[in-house]
């Protein structure tokens, strides 16, 4: 029970975390990354897109000095991105899914959050402006913020997170159930069964 258990733990730890990051990440090629926040001062990027780079993923990493950004129930930004004036795609970015954020430098306390803000499905060739803006969250000592457009990527299955983590709370739960019962069914240790301790001196046993 236990080898399984630590099974259904990998498999989920796979589908909930690893396959979503991946996706996110690695998959289809970068567009380029634009600064869109330094120094105080926000300010819109334009950027042409093709008809072939759909669908477009729009990433935000988040410069900031902090160990964590802020809570579920907060937004830290807000994105918004517009063509011919209609707007392909709006997004509210908390950054709460961020467990490991990437360090600047060892010499530094500035930490990078990355957030998704969501896929363009459908792009209509021409010029896209991305607006990032504050939002409620408070207290945060913001350093930088970058978008990062990614063409041809794969789309995540909303379902993968949710069932990864449910596999991940099965598989915990049988390993602390295997080792729990493992310890009361061991049967207790007969001393007989150990070899006696070598005796020394005359008559005891060689060294």
């Amino acid at each position: 029970m236990r080898f399984l258990s630590v099974l259904v733990l990998i498999a989920g730890a796979a589908i909930g975390v690893f396959y979503p990051w991946a996706m996110s990440n690695f998959s289809g090629h970068a567009i380029g990354t634009y600064r869109v926040y330094e120094g105080g001062r926000f300010r819109s990027a334009t950027v042409r897109l093709a008809a072939s780079d759909a669908p477009v993923r729009v990433l935000v990493d988040l410069t900031a000095r902090a160990e964590r950004v802020a809570s579920q129930q907060r937004t830290v930004l807000t994105l918004t991105a517009a063509s011919g004036g209609r707007t392909a795609l709006a997004s509210t970015l908390s950054f709460n899914h961020t467990d490991n954020p990437r360090q600047v430098s060892p010499q530094l306390p500035d930490k990078i959050f990355r957030d998704e803000a969501g896929v363009i499905e459908t792009v209509a060739p021409g010029a896209y402006v991305f607006t990032v803006g504050p939002g409620d969250a408070d207290g945060i000592d913001m350093r930088a913020v970058d978008l990062i457009l990614r063409a041809g990527t794969g789309s995540i299955d909303e379902r993968a997170r949710p069932a990864g983590y449910g596999l991940m709370g099965i598989g915990l739960a049988g390993l602390v159930l295997s080792l729990v019962f493992g310890r009361r069914n061991k049967p207790p240790q007969n001393p007989n069964s150990q070899p006696p301790p070598p005796r020394w001196g005359r008559g005891g046993s060689p060294r």
